[in-house]
């Protein structure tokens, strides 16, 4: 996608201001920003995929109003105010489609994406992309006063001394300039569950390469067994809607499309199967478990 000169200058004025406010090595040119989402929601009536096919770019939740987070992205909104702390007002009165684009650095390598927690599947952005990411941990819904460029990132040690729960000790990036998915993704990495379903065919027809990993899956003994990270309820939901005793990305999806569960109480259970249910392990082994082998 091209900007304008305003919303050209817009990113290279949020670099500079991140860029001033940090201090450390350089990112290791090998490591990989990922975008995590769910590719089965729909969005304003549309499929996520298919939309990603008619635009041809990732947007901001700025412009789809929807989001695997909070729901905050509007003027006056607290999403618009982090923005104007971290980029120092230099997205104050764009436009939305030139506001930069969530994701996280996947230092840790792992296959399920850097920040599972919103979403089973993500794209997997080029090296190129990470000259014009900024970088904050923890996530910017929590204040931080630490932050990174490509060219000084002293986040990553942060990270891994927290003893943060895993689905939230990721190292939030921001591409400013757009994500065009043709010119910026390697691949998008699905979870098994979807093969052979539309999502398959939906996502055949982005220009990225489409890869898999081997799927997030959780029986549903095993999630009333860990009842206690989102509650009873969310439990108890998680086995309503399983399918022959298992619960993946794919049923939480279809329930999603039925329109008879709240999305929050919906995102329960996915935090609960994506903290518990990672490929090859769960639970405590959720770090070791979904990293490249």
């Amino acid at each position: 996608m091209n900007y304008d000169a305003d919303g050209s200058a817009r990113a290279r004025a949020a670099l500079r201001h991140v860029a001033a406010a940090s201090d450390g090595p350089a990112v290791d040119p090998a490591l990989r920003i990922t975008l995590n989402f769910h590719p089965d929601r729909q969005s304003s009536g549309v499929s996520v995929l298919h939309a990603l096919t008619r635009d041809g770019v990732y947007y901001s939740q700025f412009v789809t109003g929807t989001s695997n987070g909070g729901l905050t992205a509007h003027p006056g909104g607290d999403r618009h105010r982090w923005e104007s702390r971290i980029f120092g007002g230099a997205y104050d009165d764009a436009d939305p489609h030139e506001r930069p684009v969530y994701g996280a650095l996947n230092f840790r390598h792992q296959v399920v994406g850097a920040a599972p927690r919103f979403g089973s599947s993500h794209f997997r952005l080029t090296a190129a992309t990470l000259a014009r990411a900024s970088f904050c941990y923890p996530d910017s819904a929590a204040e931080p006063t630490d932050f990174g460029v490509a060219a000084a990132l002293p986040l990553v040690a942060l990270a891994e001394a927290d003893e943060q729960d895993a689905l939230n000790d990721y190292v939030e990036a921001h591409i400013h300039g757009g994500v065009d998915l043709a010119r910026d993704v390697e691949a998008l990495v699905l979870d098994a569950c979807y093969r052979g379903t539309p999502v398959e065919v939906a996502a055949r027809a982005l220009p990225c390469p489409v890869v898999w990993h081997p799927g997030y899956r959780l029986t549903v003994p095993e999630l009333h067994r860990h009842a206690y990270y989102r509650g009873r309820e969310c439990a108890d939901l998680g086995a309503r809607i399983a399918r022959d005793g298992l619960i993946d990305p794919g049923v939480i999806g279809d329930a999603a499309r039925t329109g008879r569960h709240a999305l929050q109480d919906l995102k329960t259970v996915w935090h609960t199967l994506a903290r518990f249910g990672a490929p090859e392990g769960a639970g405590t082994a959720h770090r070791a478990a979904t990293r490249v082998r």
